[in-house]
C-alpha cells in the first residue's frame, strides 16, 4: 500500500507499467505489421489498444484513489506539477519540429527551387519552369491542382471557439478556488462542449477539403504540412477534451478542494496549451 514517511512518498507495487508496455508494444507492432500488409495486423494494433486504454483507466483511477484518501502531500503535489511541466514542454518542442518543417519549406526550400539565394543552380537545372509561390503543391504539382483553405470561414470560427474555451476554463479554475462548485461545474460543462464543437468543425473542414477544394494528403509540401500541424493539433484537442470530460465528472462528484486541485489545474494548462498553438497554426498555416 502506497503510504507517506518522513516528507516523502512511498508508492507501492502496481501492475500498470507492465501493463502499459505490453499494450504500447502490442500495439505499435500490431501497426508496423499492417502498414507492411499482413493481415492480422489490425487485429493485434485494436488489442494493443485496448490493453493501453484499459491500463489508462486503471493506473489513473488508482492515482485518484490515492489523491482522494489523502496520501499525497506536498512533495507529491511538486512531483507532479514538474513532472507535467516537462510533458507540457516535450509537446512544445513536438510541435517546433512541426512548425519548424513548415518555416523550411515554406521560407527556404521553395525559393530556392525557384531560384532565389544560392538556388539558383538547382533551379536551373532540376526545375527551370518552377516559380516560387506559396500555397504549393511543388515543382510536380503532387496530386494535381488543388486550393488553399480560406482563413476566415471555418478556421476563423473555431479560433473563436478555442479562445472562448480559455476563458470558460478560466472561469471554472476561479470557480473552483472561490468554493464556488457550481460555477466550476457550468465552466467545465461549456469547455467541454466547446472542445468537442471545435473538432466537430475540424472534421467538417477536412470534408470540404477534400471533397470541394481537393486538398489532400497527398497535395505536395502544402497538403503535408497542413494536415500533419492540424491533424496533430486536433489529436490533442481531443486528448484535451477527454481530460477535461474527466475533471467534469470528478468535479460533479465533490472532487478536488480550493487547495488541492492539481489534476484540474495539469488539465487546464493542458488546454491552454493547446489554445496557443492553434493560435500559431491560425497564423502560420491557415492566414499567412
Amino acid at each position: 500500500m502506497a503510504h507517506a514517511h518522513e516528507g516523502y512518498y512511498v508508492p507501492h507495487g502496481s501492475h500498470w507499467p507492465i501493463v502499459g508496455s505490453i499494450g504500447l508494444t502490442t500495439l505499435l507492432a500490431g501497426f508496423a505489421a499492417w502498414l507492411n500488409g499482413a493481415g492480422s495486423g489490425q487485429m493485434i494494433m485494436l488489442f494493443g489498444i485496448v490493453v493501453t486504454l484499459v491500463m489508462i483507466f486503471g493506473w489513473f483511477g488508482t492515482v485518484i484513489r490515492e489523491s482522494e484518501s489523502g496520501l499525497y502531500d506536498d512533495q507529491v503535489d511538486k512531483s507532479f506539477r514538474w513532472g507535467m511541466f516537462w510533458f507540457i514542454f516535450s509537446e512544445v518542442m513536438f510541435f517546433a519540429a512541426f512548425f519548424g518543417a513548415l518555416f523550411y519549406a515554406r521560407a527556404l526550400s521553395v525559393p530556392w527551387l525557384g531560384g532565389e539565394g544560392s538556388g539558383v543552380s538547382t533551379h536551373e537545372v532540376l526545375w527551370p519552369a518552377f516559380e516560387s509561390v506559396w500555397p504549393t503543391a511543388g515543382p510536380a504539382e503532387v496530386g494535381g491542382e488543388f486550393q488553399p483553405m480560406p482563413a476566415w470561414g471555418l478556421p476563423a470560427i473555431n479560433t473563436l471557439i478555442l479562445l472562448t474555451s480559455g476563458a470558460t476554463i478560466t472561469w471554472a479554475h476561479w470557480g473552483l478556488k472561490e468554493n464556488k462548485r457550481n460555477h466550476l461545474i457550468l465552466g467545465l460543462v461549456a469547455t467541454v462542449a466547446l472542445g468537442f464543437l471545435f473538432l466537430f468543425f475540424q472534421a467538417f473542414e477536412y470534408v470540404e477539403a477534400y471533397h470541394e477544394l481537393n486538398l489532400t494528403l497527398e497535395s505536395g509540401i502544402y497538403g503535408s504540412t497542413f494536415f500533419m500541424l492540424t491533424g496533430f493539433h486536433g489529436l490533442h484537442v481531443t486528448i484535451g477534451a477527454i481530460m477535461l470530460t474527466v475533471m467534469l465528472i470528478r468535479s460533479i462528484k465533490g472532487h478536488f478542494t480550493a487547495k488541492n486541485h492539481f489534476a484540474f489545474e495539469a488539465a487546464a494548462w493542458y488546454w491552454h496549451f493547446v489554445d496557443v498553438v492553434w493560435l500559431g497554426l491560425f497564423i502560420f498555416v491557415y492566414w499567412l
